[in-house]
């Protein structure tokens, strides 16, 4: 049986996020657009992007985030 937890205070999610080992090294991380909707709204997490110079993409559903701010280059 799965137990559902109540989403975490906006605040708190983003610590959560911006604070992990790989965010904290400059690398990536990723979430789902429906716990990011659920959670905090698409609109405060641009905000927070921006504040940081950090870069994102979007794809099937997930957000990916670049922690850090050097150039994105997309290879196709």
């Amino acid at each position: 049986m799965r137990t559902i937890h109540p989403p975490l205070p906006p605040d708190l999610w983003l610590h959560r996020i911006f604070h992990a080992k790989s965010a904290r090294d400059g690398g990536i991380v990723r979430r789902s657009l429906a716990d990011i909707d659920r959670v905090i709204g698409r609109d405060r997490l641009e905000r927070e992007l921006i504040r940081r110079g950090y870069h994102a993409v979007e794809n099937a559903g997930q957000i990916v985030i670049f922690c850090n701010n050097e150039p994105i280059k997309l290879l196709l």
